[in-house]
């Protein structure tokens, strides 16, 4: 596995993964987590921005109700407002690889390092980060810029999987297999430094 902390910062991008107004087209939103999940998330936009640092943006498509192309809730969320050059990409996989251009984007901007963020957390999010371990990405995976809901057994719908639970288990799976659990701080360290060095 390639470790972030063997690919420098600036060869970094990030990627929010699915934050769109669709999943409060249903009654799970208000059984999400993380409710900080927008702040954190502007924040690591901005950090990227401040250091001249691709972002790409992600909308999912599938049958479910506010995922179809054509919903009023198949939008990014409005804290979102994507600048010139910052694509917007539709995707109807689990991962941000199999059904976008995004590797060609990649590899044109030098990135061999992706921050990963977004809904939700151990499915598109999780998914994306073992493909891009996988393609040979360092992976930056950021629990409090992800975002989850209680799943459901479905052999038996009385049972459902906490989002405690959830997180604990993506964390565990993904960590030093596939990518580095790390936090919006630790990214803002090492984009300070990267500013420092550029002086």
């Amino acid at each position: 596995m390639l470790y972030p902390t063997d690919v420098p910062v600036q060869q970094s991008a990030l990627l929010v993964i699915d934050a769109q107004d669709s999943f409060k087209a249903g009654p799970r939103w208000e059984r999400r987590n993380n409710r900080q999940f927008e702040r954190n998330v502007a924040r690591l936009i901005d950090l990227y921005r401040e250091a001249g640092l691709p972002v790409f943006y992600f909308l999912h498509t599938d049958g479910d109700e506010g995922f179809q192309t054509d919903s009023k809730y198949f939008k990014l969320m409005d804290f979102i407002a994507p600048r010139s050059g910052e694509p917007v990409m539709v995707k109807d996989t689990r991962n941000v690889f199999t059904s976008t251009g995004l590797a060609a984007h990649l590899l044109a901007k030098g990135v061999r390092r992706v921050a990963i963020t977004g809904i939700q957390m151990e499915q598109c999010c999780e998914t994306s980060a073992r493909v891009a371990a996988d393609l040979g990405y360092a992976v930056d995976f950021i629990p409090e810029a992800t975002m989850t809901f209680p799943i459901p057994n479905l052999d038996n719908p009385a049972e459902e999987l906490g989002v405690r639970e959830i997180q604990e288990r993506t964390e565990y799976a993904l960590r030093g297999r596939f990518a580095r659990i790390t936090t919006i701080d630790q990214i803002a360290a090492e984009m300070k430094e990267l500013s420092a060095s550029a002086r």
